[in-house]
């Protein structure tokens, strides 16, 4: 995670952004080029609805499930539009189906029915934006991504692909070290949890990680090196997890960071 704070205009944030491949993104009517109207809708609905949090879940959930060790393959394609089988119906998706790609639909309906940006290329976008609007650094997107056809192109279960937030650090190292990924990429990676938190009708787990979670900066972190927590289990669906006295939260894979 990062502390800079990056000041764009908005045409020269929308500049840095890579060219998506599909369709004609040279110019619109107004002379914007049609990803800069993207970007300025997908700020536009972080403003208007507070989201950031559940689009950068989103597109990570998207290209969490690669691996390369005993599981193969998964990639961001955003197969979770299907819900009859596979990615969509996954527990650790649960709120990214409905209430994320719902509220990524007007802009879907918009750009991707047209053939400027893919779903999956949207998600990615959308993420992006999203850590820079909340006040971490620019993330330049790379586009490219084809979308799913079908839920036949999901990977066959979320084990072993996807964390769980009640196991500590060999589960990590387990799930992550087929990404590529060793114990600095991890740590980095979770630092995402400085924006955000959980909801237990979704994940089981109950409260924010942060006392800020429209703010992306490294607040985690240190939250996580200075603040106390003590054990509890959320009354209605048994989950453990820790509480500090600010009544902000770490999961056991969080404070497995510090091991």
């Amino acid at each position: 995670t990062h502390t800079h704070k990056h000041t764009h205009t908005h045409t020269q944030m929308a500049h840095a952004y890579t060219v998506p491949a599909a369709g004609d993104i040279s110019k619109a009517g107004d002379g914007k080029s049609l990803l800069e109207h993207i970007v300025a809708d997908v700020k536009a609905l972080l403003a208007a609805k507070n989201c950031g949090p559940i689009l950068i879940r989103l597109s990570w959930h998207d290209a969490g499930v690669f691996s390369n060790g005993s599981l193969k393959g998964g990639c961001p394609n955003a197969v979770m539009r299907f819900t009859d089988s596979g990615e969509g119906t996954f527990e650790a998706n649960a709120g990214l189906t409905d209430v994320a790609i719902g509220l990524l639909k007007p802009i879907a309906d918009k750009y991707v029915t047209a053939g400027v940006i893919s779903n999956a290329d949207l998600w990615a976008l959308a993420a992006n934006v999203a850590i820079e609007f909340m006040g971490g650094p620019h993330v330049v997107t790379r586009f490219g991504r084809p979308d799913a056809k079908d839920s036949g192109e999901s990977v066959e279960s979320q084990v072993g692909r996807l964390p769980d937030g009640d196991k500590g650090v060999s589960h990590l190292r387990e799930v992550f070290a087929p990404k590529g990924f060793d114990d600095r990429d991890i740590v980095a990676l979770s630092g995402g949890h400085t924006v955000g938190g959980c909801k237990q009708q979704r994940s089981g787990f109950d409260g924010l990680w942060t006392e800020a979670p429209l703010v992306f900066d490294n607040s985690y972190f240190t939250d996580l090196l200075e603040k106390t927590y003590r054990p509890e289990t959320v009354e209605a669906t048994g989950c453990p997890q820790h509480r500090s006295d600010k009544g902000t939260i770490m999961l056991i894979s969080d404070l497995a960071l510090l091991e």
